[in-house]
């Protein structure tokens, strides 16, 4: 399917309602590391490739480098951050010779966790589109994803996106080639970052509000 037909498709789910992905800062740190703490033996296997102790997530999402990573969340109504992608980037020796060829310097993997609560709902997926737009206006043409086999969220995602794929091992890995920014992507990217924006300082100020209300009963 071609990279821009896939980028139309609706993603699947229980509710039509938009889902809304919102970069994420320094301030989020702290709801980064309460998603993942929050995420059973499992669900850390498929997201980290190992069951990693509360102590190990908590040294990742310290040296989490905003400045040169992107992190994507989703919150859910009442402000619990229900999802989070993380989109690192890092030099082009990084992807398999022969796999992706690109003339850029560098290139970027993507991995993503949704809360048990928030899953079915095409959340991975539209994260995953974030990430790819992101990637085109940052002058970044080859994303990977490395994940298990098993998981099947990502390996959706892959297929869905028309990623190479490669397993081994009981380990995958995908590499997708994305086609030059335009004048769509860059408006797309900065119009749904303005309203994930907008609904995001809403359910905040919401949230705020019902913590004063009930501290002040």
């Amino acid at each position: 399917m071609p990279f821009g037909a896939w980028l139309a498709r609706p993603g699947p789910g229980k509710s039509k309602a938009p889902v809304l992905v919102k970069q994420l800062g320094e301030r989020d740190r702290r709801r980064i590391l309460r998603h993942f703490l929050a995420l059973d033996a499992s669900d850390r296997l498929l997201r980290f490739g190992n069951v990693l102790s509360d102590d190990l997530i908590t040294a990742y999402v310290a040296k989490i480098d905003f400045s040169n990573d992107t992190v994507y969340g989703v919150v859910n109504r009442v402000f619990k951050l229900v999802a989070v992608g993380h989109l690192a980037f890092g030099p082009k020796d990084q992807l398999v010779p022969g796999k992706v060829s690109t003339d850029k310097e560098r290139v970027a993997e993507f991995g993503v966790s949704v809360s048990r609560s928030a899953r079915g709902l095409g959340i991975g997926s539209k994260m995953f589109e974030r990430a790819a737009i992101h990637c085109r206006n940052s002058d970044v043409d080859a994303l990977t994803i490395h994940c298990l086999s098993s998981n099947q969220v990502m390996m959706h995602i892959a297929k869905k996106a028309g990623m190479l794929i490669e397993r081994d091992r009981g380990e995958a890995e995908a590499w997708l080639r994305l086609p030059p920014p335009n004048s769509a992507s860059v408006m797309q990217e900065a119009i749904e970052e303005q309203v994930a924006s907008l609904d995001y300082t809403f359910k905040a100020n919401r949230r705020a509000a019902v913590k004063w209300f009930e501290l002040s009963r």
